[in-house]
Parts: C-alpha cells; structure tokens; sequence
C-alpha cells in the first residue's frame, strides 16, 4: 500500500479510452451509465448515491476502493473501475493505492486505488440507522450467546413475539440454540436470565457502509477519525 497526494497521472491506455467513453456522453445518458449506483446505507429502505458509479455484479471477490467523502469521513466502498472512473473524471483524487494488484498494460503496471477522496461533498441524511439483520445482531454481538456466551447460530426475541415484541435492533440478540429453545415465549426475567449487555443499535461506518466490514489492508489510517 501506497499513500500518495495526486491523482493517478499516466494510467494504461485501456483505462483512458474505457474512461473516456464514459464521461464524454450526453449528461442524461451519462447520469444513466455512471450514476445509478448506490453505495451505502442510509437508514432502513434509504441509501446515498454516489455520484460517477454504477451497479454490477458482486464485488466481493474484486480489489475495492475506500471512498470517503470530502470531509473524509468513509462514504462507500466500490470497485476499482469505477474510482478509476470517478479520479479521470475529476470526482475524485487519489489518496492511496494498492501496488500488491497492479493494474497492466503496455507501458507497465500502476497500483490501483484502494482510497479516493470525493472533490465534492455528497449530503447524507443525519440519521442513519443500520436496518436490522439476522447477520448484523450475530455480528454485534460476537456471535455469542447473549445469555450463556456459548457460540450463537440463532438470534432471540427479548420480549417474544407473541407477547408483541418487535424485530428491533434493541429487542433482538444472538442465541445459542439451547438457551432458544429453553427460553420459548418467556422473558428472561421470568427464566431468571440476565443479559450479558443491554442491545442497542450498531453506530459507526463500519455498519452504515457496505463493505465496511471487511476492511482492506491499510485503510485504518483512513477510518480512525470516524471510529
């Protein structure tokens, strides 16, 4: 991992002619091309757009790319193609590359980008709340056991839902089968149970970005401040 204060500067030729294909269409059509991704979480049913990128396929087995904001605070995560889009466009400059997966081509290998910092600010709503997830409560909780603190392959209504208990990040916790299975349709102050921390819902970027929770190599100096 590299840190470096300029945009990328000389890049293969496949990139510049892919690149300038896609900025240099009519603005209606470029909004259709570039801009109808949407890259993170913003509350339940709401997500920010991010200006310059569009949807596709899993990226999960891909390089990806820290985008942070331009107050530098972590906005999303995406591709390197489409922050390679976003720095030749001029969106974005380049804060840090990954020279362990080169990009190749006829004139030599360039580190790709692993974080880019947008040259406009993109408004996100104030309160952004993670939507609840069977994952997220097991990732909240360490995926132990919020009675026992055994290893937990199920989650748990506090208050059941069949006394009118909620699907909340607050009312929901990991469970180990067996405390699951002895609890039923009880609370655990009728079983006598105390919970080993009182459920609240995630805050951080690390669970309002998708992506956050598998952090690349070297964007720790970039996701302190908003720790």
């Amino acid at each position: 991992m590299r840190t470096c204060a300029t945009a990328i500067g000389t890049i293969p030729g496949w990139a510049s002619t892919w690149s300038t294909r896609a900025v240099t269409r009519s603005p209606r059509r470029h909004r259709r091309a570039l801009g109808g991704a949407f890259a993170c979480s913003a509350g339940a049913g709401r997500l920010i757009r991010i200006p310059g990128s569009r949807p596709g396929r899993s990226e999960r087995d891909v390089v990806r790319t820290l985008v942070l904001n331009a107050g530098f605070e972590p906005l999303a995560v995406v591709s390197f193609k489409r922050a390679l889009v976003l720095v030749l466009s001029g969106k974005a400059t380049m804060l840090a590359q990954d020279e362990e997966h080169p990009i190749l081509g006829n004139g030599g290998a360039w580190g790709r980008p692993s974080v880019i910092l947008l040259t406009r600010y993109v408004r996100i709503p104030h309160a952004r709340r993670v939507p609840v997830s069977r994952r997220g409560v097991l990732r909240r909780d360490g995926g132990r056991c919020a009675y026992c603190a055994r290893n937990a392959t199920t989650i748990d209504h506090v208050l059941p839902r069949s006394r009118g208990g909620k699907d909340t990040w607050e009312n929901l916790v990991a469970c180990c089968l067996s405390c699951n299975n002895r609890k039923s349709d009880r609370t655990p102050e009728e079983m006598g149970w105390t919970l080993r921390t009182p459920p609240r819902a995630p805050q951080g970027s690390g669970w309002v970005v998708s992506g956050m929770e598998r952090p690349a190599p070297g964007w720790d100096e970039f996701l302190a401040p908003a720790a």
